[in-house]
């Protein structure tokens, strides 16, 4: 289940109670709440607006893409036709702006992409409180660098994978125009 935003306070106030009793020194502590906790919080908060926004626009241009047939095809009187026209160019516009605008900031793919890194940096980290998986048998003094080494290695993997998307997804559409100019190319020449 997704945490709406209100819920991050609750989660900075329950995780920091957590980190205050583990026997660490006040500096990894530290790091704790604002490397870790608060990555955690952030990529949360961008998975739930990713997957809000994508919601919204799916549903937009689901529902719009149905009453569109249903408007056209409706036999109305002279008086109403002009106005089920205009409703139609209306939620015809609406639909092919949500289907744009959800293309374009891909919003489905941002939610996945946050939500797989959020919930690998929350496994770690319970891992690290629970002393199990690869910190089991130490203290949480002995396994806190290799706990900061793993969470800056998948802070580095979430942004190169997020460039790597980025960069990917623009050479594509530089091919596809590229593509295109020289389809067109052909035709005229």
């Amino acid at each position: 289940m997704l945490r709406k935003p209100k819920d991050h306070e609750q989660m900075r106030v329950e995780m920091g109670r957590l980190i205050e009793v583990l026997e660490l020194p006040e500096l990894n502590k530290q790091f704790l709440r604002a490397r870790w906790l608060e990555q955690v919080i952030w990529m949360d908060e961008r998975a739930w607006n990713s997957i809000l926004w994508h919601n919204i626009l799916r549903l937009t241009t689901i529902i719009g893409g149905v009453i569109v047939p249903a408007l056209v095809s409706l036999n109305v009187g002279d008086g109403a036709a002009a106005a089920i026209k205009t409703l139609t160019f209306i939620v015809s516009l609406v639909v092919a702006l949500s289907a744009a605008v959800e293309e374009f900031f891909h919003y489905g793919e941002r939610w996945r992409h946050y939500r797989r890194t959020v919930e690998a940096l929350k496994s770690e980290g319970w891992q690290f409180f629970q002393l199990s998986g690869p910190y089991v048998g130490q203290t949480h003094v002995q396994v806190y660098p290799a706990f900061a080494a793993r969470v800056e290695e998948l802070s580095r993997e979430e942004v190169e994978t997020y460039m790597t998307q980025v960069v990917e997804e623009k050479k594509e559409k530089n091919e596809d125009i590229h593509h295109e100019t020289e389809q067109q190319a052909d035709r005229v020449g």
